[in-house]
């Protein structure tokens, strides 16, 4: 009698024991326990234009170039880099991607700034060697074919009937990249279901003027999309970036929003400012990061000419949402100095980059690699404590 207890017991404990493993939440890795962690380094003397994305294998690799696009690799988390592989002639384009599914890496390049012949490069080694391949591109429902400079870096997807999806953030210049075309600039995306080989362009984002964007997809599937914007067409601000979302995996965008709180370039000049972001993948959880510049309204901006006042691109910050991007509560200086335009890549899990936050910037003609985590963002306060009605 007394052994059947004893086994009735053992089994009970048993029970208990797998209950509290399915519920206790998954560690954080991007918060260390809340020891904040930040470094960064120079990586690139010249040029410009920056994408910085994390291959399968935890490589963390820099997209780099405004005449020569080149890369440079990390294999120990960010620590040292290798040498400078070239890819090829041009205009690094932006959305280089990370295919999740075969483990290649996608890089764009335009001939010169776009319109322009466009070119794509494939690595099958995390980026150690490229190969560049032909692709078609299927215009969008204006019949216009897109360009890609610059734009941050693409996505695959991996919920739901889209799962596998290739997609990167595009734009269309309506004829040339003057002040007398902005009115007619809009941002959008090209999207593959067969690994890069060809890309159906969706349908534009739903504010004109804009261009340089930036996608991550949310927990649920919904495709979050964020763009600079360089003229306004309606009489709304474009000092604030614009938002939209995708519920049909990047192929239409819908509730357009202007964000009042993260600023496009600085507070005195209608321009704009190619931005970076990220989506942690934190279990549970849809934490962005996105990265521009914090620069107030000058009082007398009207006394400077527009050239003086877009060019005053300083004090690079990071904000964080924890939200799915609806509030942004948190924002840390990263560089007083010298900081233009921005890509942000996240570790992974298993690799000597987990926990850790890549932030790529130009920064007094070249580049410099920004390495963080979230303890150094929220300067150490509990990352749960901006959760809201979770």
């Amino acid at each position: 009698m007394k052994k059947t207890s004893f086994l009735f017991q053992f089994k009970l404990l048993i029970v208990f024991v797998v209950f509290l493993s399915c519920k206790t939440e998954k560690k954080n890795a991007f918060w260390d326990d809340g020891q904040p962690f930040f470094d960064v380094q120079q990586i690139f003397d010249d040029e410009r234009l920056p994408n910085v994305i994390t291959a399968k294998d935890g490589t963390v690799i820099a997209v780099w170039g405004w005449n020569n696009v080149r890369v440079r690799r990390s294999e120990d988390g960010g620590k040292t880099w290798g040498p400078e592989i070239p890819i090829g002639r041009g205009l690094n384009s932006g959305g280089a991607i990370v295919d999740e599914t075969t483990g290649d890496i996608l890089v764009f390049i335009e001939d010169t700034h776009p319109p322009a012949p466009l070119h794509m490069f494939r690595s099958k080694d995390n980026g150690k060697t490229w190969t560049e391949e032909e692709i078609t591109i299927h215009p969008d429902s204006k019949g216009n074919i897109p360009s890609m400079c610059m734009n941050e870096h693409g996505i695959t997807l991996t919920q739901g009937e889209y799962a596998g999806r290739l997609i990167r953030p595009s734009r269309v210049y309506a004829g040339g990249n003057d002040t007398e075309f902005w009115h007619m600039h809009y941002t959008n995306a090209i999207y593959s279901d067969d690994g890069g080989k060809t890309w159906n362009t969706s349908e534009p984002f739903p504010v004109y003027g804009t261009g340089e964007a930036a996608i991550e997809e949310l927990l649920d599937g919904t495709l979050y999309y964020n763009s600079r914007r360089h003229k306004s067409t309606d009489g709304q601000s474009p000092r604030w970036r614009y938002t939209a979302l995708s519920r049909d995996g990047g192929q239409t965008w819908e509730n357009a929003t202007i964000s009042d709180v993260l600023p496009d370039g600085n507070q005195h000049s209608d321009y704009g400012l190619m931005a970076g972001l990220v989506r942690l993948p934190v279990e549970g959880h849809d934490i962005l990061l996105f990265s521009n510049i914090d620069v107030p309204k000058k009082e007398n901006e009207e006394d400077y000419a527009f050239e003086v006042r877009w060019r005053e691109r300083i004090r690079g910050t990071v904000w964080a949402s924890f939200d799915g991007g609806k509030t942004w509560p948190v924002k840390k200086l990263v560089d007083e100095g010298n900081f233009a335009y921005s890509s942000l890549a996240a570790g992974r899990e298993g690799t000597p980059t987990d926990g850790m936050i890549y932030l790529l910037y130009e920064n007094d003609g070249g580049a410099k690699m920004a390495r963080f985590n979230l303890a150094w963002i929220t300067e150490g306060k509990d990352w749960k404590e901006f959760i809201i009605n979770e």
